[in-house]
């Protein structure tokens, strides 16, 4: 049977490095969201929780501005080695 989830049931693999990130940069998830949005993402503070708890799936646009505004690559979000 396919699933699409991570091994431990999470719905992204990416929240808990993005979460860190964030808290890297001393911002709040609402903050996070702020700053996306000036990006020109919507999204807000509740889809932060969601995407750091893995609750929540992450689209490859959301990926792509969340690298941006967290100053890092696909790779550190991803834990592509």
């Amino acid at each position: 049977m396919f699933t699409n989830k991570a091994g431990d049931g999470r719905n992204n693999i990416c929240g808990a490095q993005i979460a860190r990130y964030r808290k890297k940069m001393g911002k709040s998830q609402r903050q996070l969201a702020d700053a996306l949005q000036l990006e020109g993402l919507d999204v807000d503070k509740n889809a932060i929780q969601r995407i750091e708890a893995g609750k929540r799936f992450v689209t490859d646009i959301e990926l792509v501005y969340l690298c941006k505004v967290l100053n890092t690559t696909y790779e550190d979000l991803l834990n592509i080695d």
